[in-house]
Formats: structure tokens, sequence, C-alpha cells
């Protein structure tokens, strides 16, 4: 087994988004190669046009003054894991083409930090031999 880490985000809320992005920025800074594969709301969060857009929390975290703690302990916002990962290390994120057909959204207008899109069959043989979560 290798040591990749393979994350398909499903999810476009807000918290989610910065649980895959530290998770990608902690496996980055261990030295571990990772992919991102980007599907429906995901993908739609990282339109360049709805980057500043609040996403949003999963419905049961979203409690009144939930933000609160967050903003207390001065979080960085969700995109930014995912630069950092970038920078960090080994860490590609691509579109799944078949959500952007779905969707309606045509790849250029992707925030820069999507690199390209593809399939999900190409996207698994690539993730076969490491780690694989769904978020």
């Amino acid at each position: 087994m290798n040591d990749s880490l393979s994350l398909v985000l499903f999810s476009g809320t807000a918290d989610k988004l910065h649980a895959a992005g530290t998770i990608a920025a902690g496996a980055a800074a261990m030295g571990r190669p990772v992919n991102v594969l980007l599907m429906y709301w995901a993908l739609d969060a990282f339109r360049a046009d709805r980057i500043e857009n609040d996403h949003g929390l999963a419905y049961d975290a979203a409690r009144p003054r939930s933000h609160e703690p967050v903003e207390r302990v001065g979080e960085i916002p969700w995109l930014e894991t995912f630069r950092q990962a970038k920078e960090i290390g080994e860490v590609s994120i691509l579109a799944c083409s078949g959500s952007l057909d779905v969707l309606g959204i045509d790849v250029t207008t992707l925030d820069p930090l999507v690199d390209s899109s593809g399939g999900i069959a190409s996207f698994l043989m690539a993730a076969e031999e490491g780690q694989l979560l769904f978020i």
C-alpha cells in the first residue's frame, strides 16, 4: 500500500470543506501525496464567483451562534486550508467531469486551486493503493 490520501468531497458546507482542507494540509505536511476529487456541492463551492458566499454548515450543526467558537480561535477560511495544503506538499484538486456536466459548470469558472477535470474511474484507479475518504 502506498501512503497517498484521496479525498472525495461531495458536501459543499463550510464545516466539511474546512475539515477536508485541514486533513489535506495535515497529510501534505507529513509528506503524503493528496488527491482531491470535487463532486456536486463541493464542486459548486469551488466556483470562483461563489467562493465568498456563506456555504452554511451541515444541518445538524447549524445552531445559532455556531460560527462563534471558530471566530474566537481565529480559524482560517476553508479555501485557505486548501491553498496552504498545496503550498505545503503534493496536493492535486480534480473537478469531477460528470458533476461539471450535471451542474452545467465550465471548468474555467472554478477557482485556480482546481488543477483540472477528470472522471471518477481514473481517480479511483489512482486512489486504489492508498487511503480513500468520502466527505
